[in-house]
This record gives structure tokens, sequence and C-alpha cells, in this order.
């Protein structure tokens, strides 16, 4: 598990300054929409648009943008698209078992993109059931290392708020916790002064499949065209890498 969180912390830092930024930004800026549509427009109100909003603007993600997408999921402007969430259960290469969770207005489109993507990298589409019950919904915050916070320091301001565990990733720390739970988290962490890069709700693996450095090429490729289809807003998978691999493939 360890191997899979410092890669998706990894890409996360890459994706805010890679060429993909655009596609980045689309995407942060649709969570925000349906997060306003579902829940109100109102982020005291709505700790799931709170969220969305924190994430894109960490991710610079324009003011005007961010409240215009706020505008038109509470129906204060035209223009937004009725989008649904549809998720899809796949293998990859080596039998990495994988999520892909859609926002769409188009869901053949959707599922076209997706059995296309896997297909053509070596996977496949997999019925509904089959690969879900390998992962657990849970409430994922990652805290940057910064100035002298320790990870007891982190214990600490989070474990009564219901956290289960913080994992060290190396540039920064992994905080779990049950997804009714997460509110409760990021407070705790507020109150106590210490800031967070993102608050999300994920699906964290239970068994995970070792990979060496040509499965790991083979896994990321797959992962990054999946990213690349415009209704895809987050892959899960079950794989783990050493770092000694994550160096390999750079």
């Amino acid at each position: 598990m360890s191997g899979h969180s410092k890669w998706a912390t990894t890409k996360h830092k890459k994706a805010v300054i890679d060429a993909k930024r655009g596609k980045l930004f689309a995407r942060l800026i649709k969570n925000v929409e349906v997060a306003a549509r579902t829940g109100g427009g109102d982020p005291a109100g709505n700790p799931t648009l709170f969220d969305a909003i924190q994430k894109a603007k960490k991710n610079s993600v324009p003011n005007d943008n961010i409240n215009n997408a706020v505008k038109r999921g509470s129906g204060l402007l035209a223009g937004g698209a009725d989008y649904q969430t549809a998720m899809y259960e796949g293998y990859g290469p080596n039998g990495v078992a994988i999520l892909i969770e859609c926002l769409t207005d188009n869901r053949n489109r959707a599922s076209t993109e997706v059995r296309t993507a896997l297909t053509r990298n070596g996977g496949n589409l997999a019925d509904a059931g089959s690969v879900s019950y390998m992962f657990s919904r849970k409430g994922v915050i990652i805290v940057p290392k910064a100035g002298e916070l320790t990870e007891d320091d982190l214990l600490l301001a989070v474990l009564d708020a219901g956290a289960e565990e913080v994992n060290d990733l190396g540039e920064a720390f992994e905080v779990v916790s049950e997804p009714t739970d997460l509110v409760a988290v990021r407070s705790a962490l507020q109150s106590a002064g210490i800031e967070y890069e993102s608050a999300d709700s994920s699906f964290v693996p239970s068994v995970t499949v070792p990979l060496d450095e040509e499965g790991a090429r083979k896994i990321f490729k797959l992962i990054d065209v999946l990213d690349d289809c415009d209704d895809v807003q987050n892959v899960y998978a079950n794989f783990d890498v050493s770092d000694d691999v994550m160096a390999a493939v750079g």
C-alpha cells in the first residue's frame, strides 16, 4: 500500500505542473459543480463542496472559475451539465484490479472510452462486483511534512476525531479514516493549525499485487490513458511498487 500511496502522491504533484494542467482544472471544476448541485452552494453547510473548493484552490484553479462552478451547480448560473456518477471495474496487466470513477453526462460515451482504454493497454472491463470487493471506501487526507511536524503530533491531533492510521509517505503523511469521519478529522487538523494538501473520499485496496519494473510501467501507462479520458475523475488500483521500482520507472 505504501508504494501505491507514494505513487499517487507523486503523480498528484506532477499533475499540477505538467501539460495536463488544463485537464486537471476541468476535473476539479466539475467536482465543485457536482458538489454544489448535490448538497447546495454554501460550503459551510456542504462539507463535500468545501473540500472540492479547497482542492481546486490548492491546485491554483482561478477563483472566478470556482465561483462560476458553484453558481452553475446551485442553479444561479446557466450552462450546468447533468453529470452522473458511473463506476466501472476492470483488470489491468499482471491481474491488477482497477476501479474507474467517472462523472459524465453521457454514460455510453464514458463506458466506450473506458473499455477502449483498457483493451488497448493490456486490460479488460469486468462485471460489476468482480473487483469492487477488494476495495474499501475510506477518508484519505494528505498532510505535507512542514516545519517540525512529526507523526506523533499528527496522531495526537486526529485520533480522537476518528482517524484510523497515519502513514509516512516520505514527503507527506497520509491520514486514513472512515469516510463518515473525514470532516471531523479534517476539522481537527484545522483546529490544530495543521495544513493539509487534500481531503478526499477514496477507495483503498485491501489486498495488493506487487509489481516489478516492467509491470509498473504497463500499469502506469494504462492509468495515464484512463486519466486522459474526459469523463474519468479517479482511478484506483491495487498494485504495490517498491521504492526501488519507483526510482527505476522515474
